[in-house]
């Protein structure tokens, strides 16, 4: 079981893994010994997530997410399955924790009358100074 936080967890049997040929470093067994791993996660058949944090990880895991609603996480750091796996699972539990914080909304404010009289005053400034170095003076 993957846990998320207290309130969200994902059973082992909505989780699938496939172990896979990892590319990269890793001796003559990198042709022989299928290392990485694909985990995937139905997010869109998952009765374990409420419907606002599902919405969020689907908009998180970005091109991780398949046409079909799958979310696909592939870990091949490591030289074995079983470090591959607990980093898919990691990432995911990341993914979900993230997912779950309800984003913060933004309160519109407004500068205040003093700040909106600064920055016309620094304005009137620079165009002054630019407009001396516009104007040539006479030669003689």
């Amino acid at each position: 079981m993957i846990r998320a936080n207290d309130r969200i967890h994902i059973p082992e049997t909505e989780l699938e893994e496939h172990f896979v040929r990892a590319s990269g470093p890793g001796g003559q067994n990198v042709n022989k010994v299928a290392t990485a791993v694909e985990l995937r996660f139905d997010l869109r058949q998952s009765q374990s997530l409420p419907p606002a944090v599902r919405s969020r990880l689907a908009r998180l895991a970005g091109r991780r997410l398949t046409k079909e609603g799958v979310l696909v996480i592939r870990a091949e750091r490591y030289r074995t399955q079983e470090q591959n796996r607990a980093d898919a699972r990691a990432r995911l539990a990341a993914l979900l924790r993230e997912a779950a914080e309800p984003p913060k909304f933004r309160v519109k404010t407004k500068p205040s009358k003093a700040a909106k009289e600064r920055r016309l005053k620094a304005k009137g400034q620079r165009g002054a100074i630019k407009k001396l170095r516009r104007d040539k003076p006479p030669h003689e």
